[in-house]
């Protein structure tokens, strides 16, 4: 029996250690106050795009939408807006990754925080990959305007760099777009 108990322990730490590549790193809340700091008040914002406002969104992101529906979270202090943040997730190679990704009130892009990733670690981009992105136009969040890609993490940083440029595409055609409509 006590040789039964030692298989079993073993077969269960052989199968913990095989899916210790996936690593949540920060919980929704832990991220908010990572985007817009302690005692800032959150408020979060569902976006339906129509027909004409998704299909600009996918002309100026270069991707395809797969949701009708977004959420981004804005954050407030005295009813000031600190930023836009967004949580995306999306398929690396065969699992996920979950980034947030935080906007200026002007829709810049200021921070981006690995929140999730399932593969393995030597694929997931650094924080110094991350903040070469900072204050860069949408237009030019593309490696072929000067994004250098991480060899080696090349789905990891492609991947990422769709969620941002969806991000401020629905910034902008969304939020921006319709600040003086509200």
């Amino acid at each position: 029996m006590n040789i039964f108990k030692q298989l079993i322990l073993g077969m269960v730490l052989i199968a913990a250690s095989a899916s210790s590549s996936a690593t949540v790193f920060y919980s929704k809340t832990e991220a908010m106050e990572m985007a817009f700091g302690a005692g800032a008040m959150i408020e979060s914002l569902s976006l339906f795009p129509d027909d004409a406002q998704t299909a600009k969104i996918q002309q100026i992101a270069k991707v395809n939408l797969e949701s009708g529906m977004f959420t981004f979270y804005v954050g407030k202090h005295q009813d000031k807006i600190l930023g836009y943040a967004a949580i995306e997730s999306t398929q690396v190679r065969t699992k996920p990754e979950t980034l947030m990704i935080v906007l200026t009130p002007e829709g810049e892009l200021s921070k981006v925080v690995t929140l999730a990733f399932h593969e393995p670690a030597e694929y997931q981009p650094p924080d110094t990959w991350f903040e070469k992105l900072y204050k860069r136009p949408l237009a030019d969040m593309d490696f072929n305007k000067g994004v250098d890609g991480i060899s080696g993490a090349t789905l990891s940083t492609r991947a990422s760099l769709t969620s941002v440029r969806k991000v401020m595409a629905i910034y902008q055609e969304m939020i921006k777009n319709n600040k003086g409509t509200d």
